[in-house]
């Protein structure tokens, strides 16, 4: 590979890096799940609130944290999660009641915002031609952090040994982090040299081109408040707030969807009054389409991950551990998946490549939801690998798509994008409570071919002025893969 472009595949090994100690704090709590029951006395209801916690903010952070990094770049942005969100990673392996463990994973939460950070840094420092594979490598590898975190902090916590072994290795991820935001802030550069990062005119929201394309981004808006309001009532029907906390939550959730409509509004009227001049006009319909093709495949990954290792002891009468190694290869799978999907996007086009693997998941879940306790065992690993690869690979093509449809809003369309996903588990999660796995496996798939009938309205992004931007002198000599 050429070496004249400085850095962009050191670049990408940081920003990688910075996503899978991301997914490590994220997934820090998993594996002590059992000795946190223990220990604290956890009741059943109690734990699904850990739970519930770890993921809620995540979904209004990946939208925040998109504007932020439009308006002030990857490096300080990525740097600046890292930096502090290791403060709440020590207050929960400091905590000593149920409370101050619930406090610090609803801040924990904001961390898995960490990944749409990485998306616009990419997008930087790579042509189309070969970004959809940096993407993919980036999103699978570093995603392969939770996987990390169950392998690895279990053994840490018996090596320093003791009951308080579990906040050792807790407290440790909260070091690592801490460290590395002061690393990545000091080494990572937000651009190539000679490029200029591009940022919207307006910060607050995203920018469109067309009155349909604000109402469009109205409507968009209304599941991320949604779902906070669901999951305020999983607490309340928990009993971990009182009804009156539940309806303050309530006003205080629609008076912040008021404001941001408001804020949309504010930040689009004038273009939009003038008018948009054509070559800087998009189609926010790209960015819907995008939104519900993550919804159905990290999504329905973070929702299947969450049951698998249940469904195959259940079926199979298998023990804990042997379940759990059976499933865990859905989330391996990640690691030559996503990449895969990128590459493949980048070679025959985003579009044919995303319509192509969302069919392949939707036949996929299918297939699983014929598995029964009369299979070969074999059979049924094999299946859920092959859906593994469709569901994975089309999150990178996904995100192949997401850096081509305009550049100086990339990381909101990416926060948007990776909020749908989380907004796709939490559904995916409440069905599973209350139909049989094979019912559950069909419904993602029927959500699948509605996904694919929609993206015959997708575009293939128009990468003309990322083609003559790599024409110029200044980005000739880009490193490729």
């Amino acid at each position: 590979m050429n070496s004249g472009y400085q850095g962009n595949i050191r670049t990408l090994g940081f920003t990688t890096l910075a996503f899978f100690i991301t997914f490590v704090v994220w997934f820090n709590m998993a594996p002590f799940m059992t000795t946190l029951k223990s220990q604290f006395g956890l009741s059943n209801d109690e734990v699904a609130l850990l739970a519930v916690a770890n993921v809620t903010l995540t979904i209004p952070a990946r939208v925040l944290i998109g504007m932020l990094v439009d308006r002030f770049g990857p490096r300080r942005v990525y740097s600046g999660l890292l930096i502090i969100l290791s403060i709440p990673c020590f207050t929960f392996a400091l905590s000593n009641s149920f409370t101050q463990l619930m406090i610090s994973r609803i801040f924990l939460a904001l961390i898995g915002a960490g990944f749409v950070i990485g998306i616009r840094l990419v997008s930087e420092w790579f042509t189309e031609k070969n970004v959809g594979f940096a993407e993919g490598v980036y999103g699978g590898w570093g995603n392969f952090g939770s996987a990390a975190a169950a392998m690895t902090l279990p053994t840490l916590a018996i090596l320093f040994g003791g009951e308080d072994g579990w906040r050792y290795a807790v407290g440790l991820t909260g070091i690592i982090s801490l460290i590395y935001g002061i690393i990545f802030l000091r080494l990572v550069k937000d651009t190539p040299e000679g490029v200029t990062y591009k940022k919207p005119k307006k910060s607050g929201a995203l920018e469109v081109t067309s009155y349909r394309d604000l109402i469009g981004l109205m409507l968009m808006s209304i599941p991320v408040f949604g779902i906070l309001i669901f999951q305020s009532f999983r607490l309340w029907n928990l009993n971990f707030i009182s009804f009156y906390v539940f309806v303050i939550i309530l006003v205080m959730l629609i008076a912040l969807f008021l404001y941001n409509l408001q804020k949309i509004w504010n930040v689009n009227k004038d273009h939009l009054r003038k008018g948009v001049p054509e070559k800087e006009k998009y189609s926010f319909k790209q960015v819907a389409i995008l939104n519900f093709a993550y919804f159905c495949t990290f999504g329905s990954e973070l929702a299947v991950v969450s049951m698998l290792p249940q469904f195959f002891e259940e079926t199979f009468s298998l023990g804990v551990a042997q379940a759990g190694l059976i499933a865990s290869s859905f989330a391996f799978m990640n690691l030559m998946s996503r990449p895969s999907g990128g590459l493949l996007s980048d070679k025959f086009g985003r579009k044919k490549t995303l319509m192509i693997f969302t069919a392949g998941l939707a036949f996929g879940y299918i297939g699983m939801a014929l598995i029964g306790s009369s299979w070969p065992i074999w059979l049924a690993v094999i299946i859920t690998m092959c859906c593994s690869f469709f569901v994975q690979a089309g999150e990178g093509a996904v995100y192949a798509m997401v850096p081509m449809i305009k550049k100086p809003v990339t990381g909101q369309i990416s926060g948007m994008v990776g909020a749908y996903g989380n907004i796709g588990s939490v559904i995916f999660l409440t069905i599973f409570t209350m139909v049989s796995p094979s019912v559950f496996f069909i419904l993602i798939g029927l959500s699948a071919v509605v996904c694919f009938l929609c993206m015959f309205f997708l575009e293939e992004p128009d990468t003309e002025e990322v083609t003559e931007k790599a024409k110029k002198p200044k980005t000739e000599n880009v490193v490729s893969f």
